[in-house]
């Protein structure tokens, strides 16, 4: 029945029953009877339980007379209550219709529209990266098959090691920094491996720079610096009074001493990396034998990969970036991105290109593209491994990649605009450095693996009008992680849990990313990520048994559990509702959100007193 015809009916039902309620009435005094009918007809339209409690307080000449009264408002109150039971009973279930019918043209005009669109956009990306990790496989193929090795390519010269005990002065002056804070559990191993170096000694100059803002960690480095002064290293101890720039502020301070003019060359080395003594052998030769050469940089190895799960699956990922997308880069364009430190850079290539910018997380980066930007070339060498640590707590691991992200982001909105307007780059280069290095690597590459596996896939249960074709749901995806797995076989058991586990971290990247692009929130945040040295083992299992009291709100990461619980929602309504087997993926990477929201991952340790 429509609202109209039961307005109509209640007005009909309302003076039928006043009418014949009237009849009793009459009986009462003229005022008493007006008084009643002022109530009745008031309570008729607000509070019909009220119209019977009034007749206590109305004089009554008799008990029939009252009898016959109350029979008739209690038939007309039940009359009224039923037809506005009826009305809203009638009015919920037309709001419902009328919810249900909006929704059914919304979703077929607006959402399915959007959304085969979003899909559509999501699979012209897939095949864009799939295309870009060919190119740079079929790369890394032909350098293996043809061996072309660096010194091929470049002039290459080996100095007679003879003359380190003679200080020769035919060698170049080399000056290694190594940028600290609070780095009390690496500083004696970094800065022995550094005065190990085989250089002559009196061509060499180890300068330490230690921005810790803990006594302790100062001492102990101030300490170490002397002992290896005594023995007749060439060392530096350099503080500051600020930590204006954090790292990259360090090391532009370091070069403005007097005795940074006599320099050739700069290594650099972070605390927790230990070069091996022929470090410079193997690269100064390629700067002295090659002008346009400014950089020269070595891989990474990492001597804490079997750590934990969350180690092992960081190792993978950063044996591909090493071994494939830096060799590709080096080997084709002569650029790629410095990895901040395990390089040697030519000093008037710094300060030609306008020396360390604080204004950057990523100054490294920023460092190389400005660099290329002034024609000069970089060099990467696959087989020159420098031990390093990977961070083995998760906090660590979400700083260390919101900086790796949210950094490369900001540069390119920084640096597009001067990349293209570039006088020194060819056309070919350009393109490199925009669409394979910035926008696929650095941007696509993190948008697909979240927005794509963990919000449009997942979301296709929902929507069975749009459907993803199965290789882009299922081939690609997999020769794209067996790509990557080429990097480190050694752990290629483990390649399930590395893509449950680059998608639960492609929520820390995409929003990272964002802040890059758009220079909202944490844009210039500089955390040092935690190292634990060769302490690494006693360390962790003396604190095993306090690891309870690690506090349960530290370890939760909100984002991630929401993400989970929708991934665990859309694979329990594929199970219920859907046709697809997709609620095996989706199970699963719930459960890996869950286990990174919950801190699940990775070890964790007592913070360091700075």
């Amino acid at each position: 029945m429509s609202p109209l015809a039961i307005f109509h009916r209640l007005a009909h039902d309302t003076y039928s029953s006043l009418l014949l309620s009237m009849v009793p009435l009459s009986l009462f005094p003229s005022d008493k009877c007006s008084i009643l009918l002022v109530i009745y007809d008031f309570n008729a339209l607000f509070n019909l339980d009220f119209v019977v409690n009034v007749f206590s307080s109305v004089e009554r000449p008799n008990l029939l007379s009252f009898s016959v009264l109350k029979l008739g408002v209690l038939s007309f109150t039940s009359s009224l209550k039923s037809q506005v039971r009826s009305f809203k009973a009638s009015t919920s279930e037309d709001t419902i219709t009328r919810i249900s019918l909006w929704w059914e043209q919304a979703r077929a005009v607006v959402a399915v529209p959007v959304f085969k669109f979003l899909v559509a956009l999501c699979l012209i990306m897939s095949v864009m990266l799939f295309v870009e990790m060919m190119y740079m496989g079929l790369v890394v193929a032909y350098i293996k098959l043809f061996k072309r090795k660096p010194e091929k390519v470049y002039k290459w010269e080996a100095m007679e090691e003879d003359d380190v005990e003679c200080g020769s002065e035919s060698f170049p002056m080399v000056l290694v920094q190594i940028p600290m804070y609070n780095e009390k559990e690496v500083c004696e191993q970094s800065i022995a491996a550094a005065c190990k170096i085989s250089w002559p000694s009196n061509r060499i100059i180890i300068q330490v720079l230690d921005d810790s803002t803990d006594p302790a960690s100062k001492e102990l480095v101030k300490k170490e610096c002397e002992r290896w002064s005594k023995e007749g290293v060439n060392i530096t101890f350099e503080i500051r009074d600020n930590r204006k720039g954090y790292k990259a502020g360090a090391l532009r301070e370091g070069m403005k001493h007097s005795y940074v003019k006599q320099c050739d060359y700069v290594a650099i080395f972070d605390a927790d990396f230990q070069p091996e003594p022929d470090f410079l052998f193997r690269t100064v030769p390629f700067l002295i034998h090659n002008p346009k050469l400014a950089l020269v940089q070595g891989r990474w190895e990492f001597v804490n990969a079997g750590q934990c799960m969350m180690t092992r699956l960081q190792e993978m990922s950063l044996s591909y970036h090493f071994m494939v997308e830096q060799q590709v880069g080096s080997s084709t364009f002569a650029f790629f991105g410095f990895n901040g430190t395990a390089g040697v850079w030519r000093i008037s290539a710094l300060n030609e290109s306008g020396g360390w910018n604080d204004q950057t997380t990523v100054e490294d980066m920023d460092l190389a593209v400005r660099a290329t930007l002034r024609g000069w070339k970089l060099l990467y060498l696959d087989d020159l491994k420098v031990k390093s640590e990977l961070p083995c707590s998760f906090n660590a691991l979400r700083s260390q990649q919101h900086r790796w992200t949210c950094g490369p982001a900001n540069l390119f909105r920084k640096m597009a605009g001067k990349i293209i307007r570039s006088e020194n780059v060819s056309l070919w280069k350009k393109l490199y450095m925009l669409y394979s290095f910035f926008f696929m690597r650095k941007l696509v590459a993190h948008v697909l693996s979240f927005c794509f596996y963990c919000v449009i896939l997942p979301a296709t249960v929902l929507f069975p009008e749009v459907t993803v074709p199965k290789w882009a749901a299922f081939y690609l995806p997999s020769l794209i992680t067996l790509l990557i797995a080429l990097g480190r076989l050694r752990s290629i058991h483990l390649l399930a849990f590395w893509v449950l586990f680059e998608n639960a971290m492609s929520l820390v990247r995409t929003k990272a990313l964002v802040m890059g692009l758009f220079e909202t929130g944490r844009v210039q945040e500089w955390v040092v990520t935690e190292k634990l040295g060769d302490g690494l083992k006693t360390k962790l299992i003396a604190q095993a048994p306090e690891e309870h009291h690690v506090r349960f709100r530290d370890r939760v990461h909100l984002l991630e559990l929401l993400v989970g619980a929708y991934l665990l929602f859309c694979g329990w309504y594929d199970i219920i509702y859907g046709k697809q087997t997709l609620f095996l993926y989706l199970l699963f990477q719930s459960m890996g959100f869950f286990v990174v929201g919950f801190g699940y991952v990775g070890k964790y340790v007592a913070a360091s007193s700075s």
